[in-house]
């Protein structure tokens, strides 16, 4: 990987943006190819993964992975955008690969949150199947599905994720070249989200020292690469949408995967500032608070600047510029975007990436305005007589 470059930003580099309005295309053809080809499929395996979850023993880690089944099936389906890439002849076992793996890696997001000062030991064995999932001769490190039996409550729900995002993975032409990086990259994703997870437990420290040694080649500083590493499960989609291609290589491979590290890191400093006012409220530290007041303000459109010059790099450039646009479209447009330090912030990484974000800045806003009007709809409230009635986005309510 290279060095990233300085933080100033280069003469006419506004009129190139401006002139790149190739992302825009293919945000219209992946709209093109998502809705007939990749919701549908989408849909029908979210259902297909209610059976398992309700079939895990214990009744907490059961309610834990319906929630997030049904809770955060919307991060399932925008990762699936990713295999809007792949040839229509493979695109469904992509998407069923993708999706899986999402699904596998927001459960155990969820499940290594409870563990902890237990975190880096018991979080290591739970994500073995993750580790795996994109692991052409199965599981690695050879221990074997077999030598977690009698151990966890969900560890079959677990290997059925990665086992069957295995399974659709291997009979994609690409894979054998895409293989080695992306089991790298689903392994540097478990050590920082169980890292990263054992901060409020273990301190800051562990995170700091296995960073900084891991960071050298990576172009970014410790705390933008484990930013990164935690979201490195979208690496893992694109090289599986990657994978796809009978074309692709390992340089292909290496060149996405260096894109979406970076991207990655937008998406984990951008989701901990949205969220810094809830985390302060219960107690707990977010990823910003490794940052000084007033430095993500410099640093944040500097990481924005280099992902998207690292995703123009990458093979499908443009897809993989759009699908930045549209993370950073997604958390500017949030709530807690809208005030303090975070406003600031969203202006100036907005500022990098226009003209190409304000489409999708566009659609976040209609679909936000949409989940208020249903929530308005839905939300129940009490009448005089003390019955519950529904209220609508109108304001009346209906028994």
């Amino acid at each position: 990987m290279r060095e990233r470059a300085s933080g100033s930003r280069a003469p006419g580099r506004p009129k190139e943006r401006a002139r790149d309005l190739s992302p825009l295309w293919a945000l219209a053809l992946a709209n093109v190819r998502y809705w007939p080809t990749v919701a549908p499929l989408c849909g029908r395996e979210l259902a297909r993964w209610r059976g398992p979850a309700q079939a895990i023993g214990d009744p907490a880690l059961r309610t834990l992975a319906s929630c997030k089944l049904e809770g955060e099936a919307f991060n399932a389906q925008v990762a699936a955008t990713l295999a809007t890439l792949a040839p229509a002849p493979r695109r469904a076992q992509s998407v069923r690969a993708i999706l899986a793996l999402e699904l596998l890696f927001d459960y155990l997001d969820g499940r290594t949150e409870q563990l902890g000062e237990r975190v880096l030991a018991d979080g290591a064995l739970l994500f073995e199947p993750f580790t795996s999932a994109l692991a052409l001769d199965g599981w690695r490190g050879g221990n074997g599905q077999e030598r977690r039996a009698g151990g966890p409550a969900d560890w079959s729900y677990l290997c059925a994720l990665g086992r069957y995002t295995r399974e659709h993975f291997r009979a994609l032409p690409g894979a054998a070249a895409v293989s080695g990086v992306a089991c790298s990259a689903l392994a540097r994703c478990a050590k920082a989200q169980t890292r990263i997870h054992a901060i409020d437990a273990l301190g800051v420290d562990q995170l700091r020292e296995w960073s900084q040694a891991a960071a050298e080649s990576s172009g970014l500083d410790w705390r933008e690469y484990a930013a990164g590493c935690a979201s490195s499960v979208l690496a893992a989609h694109a090289l599986i949408a990657t994978a796809a291609d009978p074309r692709a290589s390992a340089a292909d491979a290496e060149r996405v995967d260096e894109a979406y590290l970076a991207t990655g890191a937008a998406i984990t400093i951008l989701d901990s500032l949205v969220d810094a006012a809830e985390d302060r409220e219960h107690g707990r530290r977010g990823f910003t608070s490794l940052y000084e007041p007033g430095e993500l303000e410099a640093k944040l459109p500097c990481l924005v600047r280099e992902a998207l010059s690292r995703a123009r790099a990458a093979p499908n450039g443009a897809h993989h510029a759009m699908t930045l646009a549209g993370v950073v479209a997604y958390y500017t447009s949030h709530p807690g975007a809208g005030h303090g330090e975070a406003r600031a912030i969203a202006r100036a990484v907005r500022a990098e990436l226009s003209p190409t974000v304000w489409p999708a800045l566009a659609v976040m806003g209609l679909w936000r305005a949409a989940k208020r009007a249903r929530a308005m709809w839905q939300t129940p409230r009490t009448n005089a007589g003390g019955r519950t009635t529904a209220t609508h986005n109108s304001g009346a309510g209906v028994e």
